[in-house]
């Protein structure tokens, strides 16, 4: 029997995500408020994070959606 090897998600803090998106921090929360980018998760009483693989998946999807013709 094969183990498998369970990684952490990896969570980013905001300022990784604007400069991951290029998205200033107004535009993140009005995208959220829209439903159109990942809610953040909380990580404690006054900080949130939001998990790298959804940030990524928004990301290829609006690389997606540009490249159509």
């Amino acid at each position: 029997m094969t183990a498998q090897a369970q990684t952490a998600p990896t969570i980013l803090r905001r300022k990784q995500v604007e400069a991951r998106t290029g998205l200033a921090r107004s535009t993140i929360y009005q995208h959220i408020r829209a439903g159109t980018f990942p809610a953040p998760i909380s990580l404690g009483a006054k900080s949130v994070g939001w998990i790298e693989a959804e940030v990524n998946a928004w990301l290829e999807a609006r690389i997606d959606d540009s490249r159509k013709t």
